[in-house]
Parts: structure tokens; C-alpha cells; sequence
């Protein structure tokens, strides 16, 4: 996730900030269930205060665009039935195991893949 807030802009930074992550969320680059960076590491990243990044999470999780989990973070929210919003999660939880593990995308896409094989072979 690419994020940048142009001090030049006469948009606010926080209204920047926000205006990108609910366009990451709408065009699929954030999935459901996606685990956004802590509101200090965000805010150290792109050199604002923590309170403008605040603002941003507070109003995009006014418009149900994301859900905070309290000391569990932010995360983009959910949608559509429970089955539905569980293997949305279970997706952004593997894809981010994976990505600590360093594992490359398409060696997580042949796991994947696996996985599904064995288990409908049984």
C-alpha cells in the first residue's frame, strides 16, 4: 500500500489520506479483513501527526470503510454474509503470514492451491 500526501495540495492531509484508502478499498487493492499500518507508524511513515491520521481512520470508520479491533489495530471492513466475511479473513490472515514469511506470491498462490486440492480429495 502506497500512500503520499502532497503538502502543496489545498486538500487537507488527513481528508488526502483518507480519500486514498477508501480508493485502495474500493478498487480491491485493500482487501476485507486487511490490517492498516498503527496510527503512529502511518503517521511516522508519511511525516504527519498522529492525530491527522486519527481523523482519517475515525471518519473512514464512519463510513463503515474500515473497523477498528481495538488493541488488535485497523482493519479494512468486512462485508456480506458471516461465510463470506470469514474467508475474506482467513484470506488477509494467510496473505499476511505469508508475507512475513517472505514467501513470493506466486509460490503462496501454488500452497493455496495445494491446500485446496488435499482438502477436497479426502
Amino acid at each position: 500500500m502506497i500512500l503520499t500526501i502532497d503538502p502543496k495540495s489545498a486538500m487537507p492531509p488527513f481528508e488526502q489520506l483518507r480519500t486514498q484508502i477508501r480508493d485502495l478499498v474500493a478498487s480491491g487493492e485493500l482487501a476485507p479483513g486487511t490490517r492498516l499500518p498503527t496510527v503512529r507508524r502511518l503517521a511516522g511513515d508519511l511525516d504527519l501527526a498522529p492525530n491527522t491520521v486519527a481523523r482519517a481512520y475515525r471518519e473512514l470508520e464512519s463510513d463503515g470503510i474500515i473497523e477498528t479491533r481495538g488493541r488488535h489495530g485497523s482493519f479494512v471492513a468486512s462485508h456480506g454474509d458471516p461465510v463470506e466475511r470469514q474467508a475474506q479473513e482467513a484470506a488477509a490472515a494467510f496473505a499476511e503470514r505469508i508475507r512475513k514469511l517472505g514467501v513470493d506470491r506466486e509460490r503462496a498462490f501454488a500452497l493455496i492451491q495445494a491446500a485446496l486440492r488435499s482438502s477436497t480429495d479426502g
